[in-house]
């Protein structure tokens, strides 16, 4: 999809503390084999600060950064993963309560890894659609401190911190502009992520733990008996590759324009497989390095990861940046923003890659 006239014009971040990888191995909570495979050294744990509040505080600071009053959002939408407070209750309207008021509509995003790059696609066009609304505040939050996920083993290679990420998008010209987004969905292996559990009653609500290894398995060998197997994984190797053109053909760019990738906080040999390895792109190209250090944040990974590149002064005017995520679903999303300039609070000493 193109994005017309839609810009980018705060980020905010609510990063806690990093545990180190090493005191994990310590407590005998991660093992020391996985540390050269998976390339992993540390993960953002919040304690007991919970999802919205840190949502909060990430969104105060994406307003305070474009010098939006908070009376302008006409769009809040909340992207998350995990329960974020009581049962029945909606955290968007703790925003509302606390820095936007307002009767704005407020909806609640699940689409897992991949939330917050599908609410900048649901955002875009309802900004376009709607001369009424000229900005929207986008969030991601989770905190994952919770009995039924083991932070540190909660599936095959990956580990989950906790943050907090917002960005404001707007019609007015901003420090970066949207240039496209676009989403693909092979809806055929969705069972990936849950297989071997029954849908009902949900696995939360009997106090079984999040255990995603198991659920893989259990897939594998249901593609190998039914023989299927081979054509899904075709189909996900083929699909990314159609997104990621398909993206990048709306933004009118080529793969040579881009400038940095920013990739779901993933493992190495993923990142080098899923996400580089279909661009033909060298690791040091995508932000697998800065990811690696706080963990997989759920949905607030692309933000927490454009923020850097941007505060750090890694990317800067005329940059074009690709974002890609891949979550349950299957989906595969993407979007292409372009600097247009250096924002007050960027850094504009560093360039180049982490590595």
């Amino acid at each position: 999809m193109r994005t017309p006239n839609i810009f980018l014009s705060g980020l905010g971040v609510f990063l806690p503390d990093t545990v180190s990888i090493e005191s994990a191995i310590k407590k005998d909570r991660y093992s020391a084999s996985d540390v050269e495979l998976h390339g992993w050294t540390g993960l953002a744990v919040a304690g007991d600060i919970p999802a919205p509040e840190m949502a909060l505080r990430a969104s105060r600071t994406a307003l305070e950064r474009c010098g939006l009053d908070p009376g302008a959002i006409g769009l809040l939408l909340y992207a998350d993963c995990w329960h974020q407070g009581p049962d029945g209750w909606v955290p968007q309207s703790y925003l509302q309560h606390y820095l936007l008021g307002g009767d704005l509509l407020a909806v609640e995003v699940r689409n897992a890894c991949n939330g917050a790059l599908s609410a900048l696609e649901l955002a875009s066009s309802c900004l376009s659609a709607d001369s009424g609304r000229q900005a929207a505040l986008i969030v991601a939050s989770d905190n994952f401190g919770t009995p039924l996920v083991d932070r540190w083993n909660p599936g095959p290679g990956f580990l989950t911190g906790d943050a907090a990420a917002a960005m404001v998008i707007t019609t007015e010209p901003g420090f970066a502009q949207v240039l496209s987004a676009h989403s693909a969905t092979i809806a055929e292996a969705e069972e990936f992520h849950r297989c071997g559990e029954p849908m009902f009653p949900p696995s939360v609500t009997m106090g079984q733990a999040v255990d995603f290894t198991t659920r893989a398995e259990a897939f594998r060998k249901q593609q190998f008996v039914e023989g299927t197997g081979y054509e899904l994984i075709a189909k996900l190797q083929q699909k990314p590759n159609e997104c990621i053109q398909k993206t990048l053909s709306e933004a009118d760019i080529d793969l040579e324009d881009v400038a940095r990738v920013v990739i779901t906080h993933t493992s190495r040999e993923e990142a080098e497989l899923q996400f580089m390895g279909v661009l033909r792109l060298p690791l040091s190209r995508s932000t697998w390095q800065y990811g690696s250090t706080v963990g997989h944040l759920a949905a607030a990974d692309h933000i927490v990861s454009l923020d850097h590149l941007v505060s750090t002064g890694q990317v800067g005017p005329g940059d074009h940046v690709l974002m890609i995520g891949a979550a349950p679903g299957v989906t595969y999303s993407c979007a292409v923003i372009k600097i247009l300039s250096a924002p007050p609070w960027a850094s504009t000493e560093q360039r180049g890659s982490d590595d």
